[in-house]
């Protein structure tokens, strides 16, 4: 098995390499004009939608309060499941919940790496 600083430098590597193509290929776009009329006009559409949408959204102002507070529930919610799964993960219990239609489902952790 490789040792993780060595899987640490060839991630590094591979994301400088892809970060050296995307570079590359924004400035294959940059310097195409009929990309940048393409641009032009969509950011026109995109502005014309906004207008559209905020005006209906104005309409619905109750109910997109409602999903702002919905919203808010979910994410509390999901967060004192993940601490009530963390916490029995630790007491060393299993784990499992089940939806309304009988499918298990088991907490998933993951490991990241933040730069010190």
């Amino acid at each position: 098995m490789a040792d993780v600083q060595e899987i640490f430098t060839r991630i590094q590597e591979t994301k400088k390499k892809q970060k050296d193509i995307k570079s590359a290929y924004r400035d294959a776009l940059a310097s195409s004009e009929e990309y940048k009329s393409i641009i032009d006009k969509m950011t026109a559409l995109r502005a014309r939608k906004k207008q559209i949408e905020t005006s209906i959204q104005q309409d619905f102002s109750s109910e997109f309060q409602k999903l702002d507070d919905y919203k808010i529930d979910l994410e509390s919610d999901n967060t004192m499941l993940s601490d009530a799964a963390f916490s029995q993960l630790v007491k060393g219990e299993t784990v499992v919940v089940t939806d309304e239609y009988n499918n298990n489902y088991e907490p998933q952790f993951m490991v990241k790496f933040k730069k010190a």
